[in-house]
């Protein structure tokens, strides 16, 4: 225009064009599917909670929050105990995840144990801050958003040695927290960027206390990140773009568009997953290969002479783990979970105990487990053999139980439920608690919740 100054807007960063989308996002925008899939995920994760508050490692952390000490606010899970925000934080996400029953999503470039960062940090938070139901799935769902798709904006994320659960899941708590205390897009941001700058964890701490304890750190600093940014604590807010941003600095290839592709369409929500075993993920197609082995004839574990596994190159590299010393380590060990599937039938938590893990009949059919790469296979396949008395059996598992692709049914997932929290909290109490979940968008305080775990 003559005699004037045209002023070009600028491009909104990738990382404001997702927080402007969290911001604006209300409960009656999620797919009845989310929702559901939402309250799958509470109820999956409060049992494996309670199930994991009983763990020894536990008493460790919380020896050390209250030696040091912390003020009672919130409620730890399975405990009649109450510590600090922040501690709570921190004690529930290492709770839930300390028994790796946890859910997980599994994405192309992503493998993480999203619920238990956000739901330690998010049931803390609802005691501070009075939080509704459909208000709680509404954050739930977009810090899985975050979370998720921040990993598939750092495609070698994992490969370059980092925990998804602590990295990105410090990041989902962020999002979560500030959306469930209502920032505007700009302080959104803020939480994401503060919570980047703390993301940390490294991937080969599998069968180590630090494995769960990532997931207390990501749930603690993700909320604090959070608290910081409502006050006006500020942080460069690019994470994606800035050759110095988390998507840059996280992995040697970046794809910042990643984090806006199909927002609204695509749930990640929608693609969780719930673990029937008690062990790392990866293993889990392969303990369905021995299983169904075991269905084909009548098992005596001395005349086996092999146990054979064809599966992902994750299965070595993740649970390659062939002579586990103790219960956290046999997690990630696909020597021993092929061998107590055969000779319990089952891959639950009995059979990850130290007391399993040092049992000569285990010992004995582990170093009769070889195992064998096959980069075909997709992450939720595997196939196996056994040789006994010279005959042959083979099994062949297209998608493992408890993916996307083969979930857990609701009754199933219920029956999970009430196994691990009822030793904890009674049968009455556990059903109350399944009750309020599978209808949670109807509570109006979600500390109604908390108030039965402990």
């Amino acid at each position: 225009m003559s005699g004037s100054t045209a002023i070009e807007a600028q491009p909104q960063r990738i990382s404001q064009q997702l927080c402007t989308y969290l911001a604006e996002l209300r409960y009656e925008d999620l797919p009845q599917r989310v929702v559901h899939e939402g309250r799958r995920g509470v109820l999956d994760w409060l049992g494996c909670a309670l199930a994991g508050s009983t763990h020894p490692t536990i008493d460790l952390l919380i020896g050390v929050q209250q030696e040091i000490g912390s003020l009672a606010q919130a409620t730890v899970i399975g405990r009649k105990l109450k510590l600090g925000l922040l501690d709570t934080a921190l004690a529930n996400g290492q709770i839930g995840h300390v028994l790796d029953y946890d859910d997980t999503h599994i994405a192309e470039t992503t493998v993480m144990h999203t619920s238990s960062p956000l739901l330690a940090a998010m049931f803390a938070l609802s005691e501070r801050e009075k939080t509704n139901g459909r208000d709680f799935l509404l954050a739930y769902a977009a810090g899985f958003e975050v979370g998720i798709r921040s990993g598939l904006a750092c495609p070698h994320h994992q490969s370059g040695g980092w925990h998804m659960t602590a990295t990105l899941g410090t990041l989902a708590v962020g999002a979560a927290a500030g959306k469930l205390m209502r920032l505007d897009a700009a302080q959104l941001e803020h939480a994401i960027a503060i919570s980047a700058t703390q993301a940390a964890g490294l991937r080969n701490t599998k069968g180590s206390m630090c494995k769960s304890f990532h997931a207390g750190k990501a749930a603690m600093n993700g909320l604090l990140a959070a608290l910081l940014a409502r006050r006006g604590f500020d942080s460069p807010q690019d994470i994606a773009q800035h050759k110095q941003s988390f998507c840059h600095v996280y992995s040697d290839v970046a794809v910042p568009q990643a984090l806006v592709a199909d927002l609204g369409q695509r749930w990640e929500l929608a693609r969780n997953g719930h673990k029937p075993y008690a062990c790392g993920v990866v293993l889990h197609a392969a303990i369905d290969a021995v299983l169904a082995l075991r269905a084909q004839t009548k098992i005596d574990p001395a005349r086996v002479s092999e146990i054979g596994i064809i599966g992902h190159p994750h299965v070595l590299s993740v649970t390659g783990v062939a002579d586990p010393a103790h219960g956290l380590q046999s997690k990630f060990s696909i020597n021993h979970s092929a061998a107590v599937a055969l000779i319990d039938g089952a891959a639950q938590i009995p059979q990850y105990t130290d007391q399993r893990a040092l049992d000569p009949a285990v010992i004995a059919l582990r170093k009769k487990v070889t195992v064998k790469i096959d980069e075909s296979l997709h992450k939720d396949q595997a196939r196996a053999f056994l040789i006994m008395d010279g005959t042959r059996y083979e099994s062949v598992i297209e998608h493992a139980s408890g993916s996307m692709d083969h979930p857990m049914s609701d009754n199933a997932l219920e029956a999970k439920f009430m196994a691990n929290a009822e030793p904890v909290v009674g049968k009455v109490t556990s059903q109350r608690i399944a009750e309020l979940v599978w209808t949670i968008e109807e509570l109006d305080d979600v500390s109604a919740i908390c108030a039965l775990y402990a």
